[in-house]
């Protein structure tokens, strides 16, 4: 059965970065973020490589956008779905919405949520948008299977993931 993790918090918090330290010791899951399933059926349908529309997004944007539209009116969880009848285990390092969360829960994901201080994110990066659906909609969530803090350096990231790591390990041997 496949496996999946995923992954919320705010701008900045550190999503990616877990992300990858994850990859790294789980090494059988693919990274695949919601975009993401976009950019990979466009790909497959114009004989592109996803890394060529990494490199050249304003050149795809529209159609990417297009596509993305076109998913949501078959469904609004289309590309949810895409991720999911994928066959590998997947990472998915964006999950912002209660819906998206709903989906995936019902098909036994290791929900995370990484925290992060404001004070820590604004040095990160730029804040933007705080407000926005996307950034507060899980914010009173309390269901996740693990809770990890990145208010620090990443090594303090590194360390705080290793009880992360057992705990993803327990969950699905019993799952």
């Amino acid at each position: 059965m496949k496996k999946l993790i995923v992954i919320s918090g705010k701008q900045y918090s550190g999503k990616d970065t877990l992300a990858k330290l994850l990859l790294d010791e789980f090494q059988s899951f693919q990274r695949v973020g919601i975009g993401d399933a976009i950019k990979l059926m466009y790909a497959k349908n114009n004989n592109l490589t996803f890394d060529e529309i990494e490199n050249n997004k304003s050149k795809y944007r529209t159609d990417l956008i297009n596509l993305g539209d076109w998913g949501r009116k078959q469904n609004p969880d289309f590309w949810l779905h895409e991720i999911l009848n994928m066959n590998t285990d997947i990472i998915v390092p964006d999950l912002r919405l209660e819906h998206e969360l709903d989906v995936f829960k019902s098909n036994n994901a290791f929900m995370i949520r990484v925290e992060a201080s404001l004070e820590s994110r604004q040095k990160r990066g730029t804040i933007t948008n705080a407000n926005d659906l996307t950034e507060i909609a899980l914010d009173n969530y309390d269901g996740w299977n693990y809770k990890i803090d990145n208010s620090f350096d990443f090594d303090s990231l590194k360390n705080n993931a290793l009880p992360l790591f057992l705990a993803v390990k327990k969950y699905f041997t019993i799952h």
